[in-house]
């Protein structure tokens, strides 16, 4: 982290210096300008920063939420039911395949423009990936842990949630955090291209009128952002599953 704001002093140093009233790469004094431009309320009394993360929060809040639940429920349908790993494995091979920010046309037709369009374009672009993750989790379990399970007595349901379900959790947790960053690719994209309000409309905007001491800081809370979904997401695996962390060291 230093070398990298060691660094940018540098270039932005030799870059103001062969032009003073450059924007593309400000100083830590035009950064500082930029910063609270988006803090202090404009002319409606409105804070951007306060408007974006309501925004862009609530829309990667109820995606992820929904990519998860699905994603869980589908891989682990598809891994412990033959029939249905049959009829949806190669739907979801397919859709895992596809290029979210490519389809925005196809989100914006089926879903217009609002909430919910932004919602369906995480949920499924992360669907698929979660899904896959489970089942192919399950498929790697050994089975004679579950043939000693059926040997004493336990049905399919309790083979299900107290064998397969704490064996998946860890690694399904792994997969989440790695989705965190497509997720907020995907929604950034849809911002930028429909959004009047969030990070993405706000980084467009600012683009445009080459404020970067706007979009710089705003990339960077982006980036801390998904680092404190991280963070909460090792820290609620190391609380559920600590056999995994011990075995992972």
């Amino acid at each position: 982290m230093l070398l990298l704001l060691v660094g940018y002093t540098w270039v932005s140093h030799r870059q103001h210096q062969v032009n003073p009233d450059d924007t593309t790469i400000p100083s830590w004094s035009q950064m500082y300008k930029g910063v609270e431009k988006f803090i202090q309320p404009d002319q409606k009394e409105e804070r951007w920063i306060v408007e974006d993360s309501i925004a862009t929060g609530r829309r990667l809040f109820f995606g992820l939420g929904l990519g998860v639940v699905f994603g869980f429920t589908i891989g682990m349908m598809m891994g412990c039911i033959t029939p249905i790993e049959a009829f949806l494995q190669p739907p979801i091979s397919l859709l895992a395949k596809v290029p979210q920010t490519a389809a925005l046309a196809v989100y914006f037709v089926f879903f217009g423009t609002g909430m919910e369009m932004y919602v369906a374009m995480i949920a499924f672009g992360i669907i698929p990936a979660l899904a896959v993750t489970v089942y192919l989790a399950i498929k790697d379990l050994p089975s004679e842990m579950l043939d000693k399970a059926y040997t004493l007595g336990a049905s399919h349901f309790e083979v299900a949630t107290e064998v397969v379900f704490k064996q998946v959790l860890p690694k399904f947790i792994d997969a989440v955090r790695l989705a965190i960053g497509p997720a907020i690719v995907f929604l950034i994209a849809a911002e930028m291209v429909v959004g009047d309000v969030g990070f993405g409309y706000r980084i467009r905007l600012q683009f445009k009128l080459t404020n970067m001491n706007v979009v710089y800081p705003y990339l960077v809370m982006l980036a801390f952002f998904g680092f404190a979904l991280d963070y909460c997401l090792r820290f609620l695996q190391a609380k559920l599953c600590p056999w995994y962390q011990r075995d992972s060291k």
